[in-house]
C-alpha cells in the first residue's frame, strides 16, 4: 500500500500577510505545494490529504484540481475549531486554531495507512520523501520518524522563526523535541540565537530541528486523541494554547509508546514566513529547474 501525504495548510498567513500556500512560486503559477507533490509523487506517495479550512475550500479545491485530476488521489478535510472530542465545547471567545496535531486530527476518518505530515508552504527537497518512503518500506508498521534539517538551512534573513529541536539517543531515535519560539539568524555562519527568559542563548548551526516534516503510523490518531482530551481538560480555557505534534510525540517518548526515528537530512529547506521571502523561494526555484531537477511546467 502507498503511504499518503498530509499538507497542512489551513494556515491564514497572518505574518505573510495572505494565503501563501496559494502564491504562485514557479513560472506557470506554481505553488511550493505543487512541488512538495510532484517530489511525492515520484518518490512513491500515492494519495494526498489536504488540511484546509472551510472559508476558503472553494477557491483551494478549484486551484489544485483543475492542475492535479488524474495525477493522483486528492482528499480536502476542514480543520475546524469546533472539532473537539465528545464532552467538550469551543469557548465562545476561541478564534485561534487548536495547532498542528489538531490538524492531523482532521484527517482521521480519511487515512488508514502509513503517512506523512508536512507544512504547505515549505519546501523539504527531492531527497526527505524518497528517504520517508524508504523507511515506511523498512518499518514495517512499527515506529514514527522526524526529518530533521540543520539549523542553518532553516533561518529567514527577514525575521525570527519557531523550530522544533531534535535531541537523539545514542541509537538515533529521537528523546526530546523542544518547540523553540522566536529563532533569529545570528550571523552568516548560520548560527541562531532566541530568548529563554531574560537570556540570550545560541544555537549551532548544525542543529537538527524539526520543520513539521514527519512518518506516521495509523495508530498516530487514536493515541493523539487520547491526548487530546488530556489537553483540553487542563488548557482549553486558554484562548491562544495550541496542541502542537511535538507534544504529542514528547508524552509518547515519556511512555515509550513508540520509538521515532529522526532522519537526518542535509537538504536546504526553505520557506516562506514574510512577504520579504518569496523572491529568494522564487530564485531558488528557478535554478531548481535550470539544473534540471523540476520541468519547467510541472503539470
Amino acid at each position: 500500500m502507498k503511504p499518503t501525504l498530509m499538507i497542512l495548510a489551513a494556515g491564514m498567513g497572518s505574518r505573510y500577510g495572505g494565503l501563501k500556500q496559494m502564491d504562485p512560486f514557479g513560472p506557470n503559477g506554481e505553488t511550493i505545494i505543487d512541488y512538495s507533490i510532484y517530489d511525492a509523487k515520484r518518490a512513491g506517495f500515492g494519495k494526498i490529504v489536504f488540511i484546509i479550512r472551510e472559508s476558503f475550500r472553494n477557491d483551494f479545491e478549484d486551484l489544485f484540481r483543475s492542475k492535479l485530476e488524474g495525477e493522483i488521489d486528492l482528499e480536502f478535510v476542514a480543520q475546524e475549531l469546533d472539532d473537539l472530542p465528545d464532552g467538550f465545547e469551543l469557548p465562545t471567545d476561541r478564534t485561534k486554531p487548536w495547532g498542528t496535531a489538531h490538524a492531523v486530527l482532521a484527517a482521521r476518518y480519511k487515512i488508514n495507512e502509513p503517512f506523512a505530515v508536512i507544512n504547505a508552504d515549505d519546501y523539504y527537497g527531492v531527497e526527505a520523501y524518497k528517504t520517508l518512503v524508504d523507511f515506511f518500506n523498512e518499518n514495517q508498521n512499527a515506529d514514527y520518524s522526524v526529518v530533521g534539517y540543520r539549523l542553518k538551512n532553516t533561518l529567514s534573513d527577514f525575521g525570527n522563526v519557531n523550530r522544533g529541536i531534535c535531541y537523539s539517543n545514542s541509537e538515533g531515535n529521537l528523546d526530546q523535541i523542544v518547540e523553540t519560539l522566536k529563532i533569529s539568524k545570528k550571523n552568516s555562519d548560520g548560527f541562531g540565537e532566541y530568548q529563554d527568559g531574560d537570556e540570550s542563548k545560541l544555537l549551532d548551526p548544525n542543529t537538527l530541528v524539526s520543520m513539521n516534516m514527519f512518518g506516521f503510523m495509523p495508530d498516530f490518531f487514536e493515541k493523539t486523541e487520547a491526548y487530546f482530551v488530556e489537553f483540553l481538560k487542563e488548557r482549553i480555557n486558554e484562548e491562544k494554547s495550541e496542541f502542537f505534534i511535538p507534544l504529542v510525540l514528547d508524552k509518547m517518548i515519556q511512555e515509550n509508546f513508540k520509538n521515532i526515528k529522526v532522519l537526518s537530512s542535509d537538504a536546504e529547506w526553505f520557506g516562506v514566513t514574510y512577504q520579504e521571502d518569496k523572491p529568494y523561494v522564487v530564485d531558488r526555484i528557478t535554478t531548481l529547474i535550470k539544473d534540471g531537477v523540476y520541468p519547467e511546467k510541472l503539470w
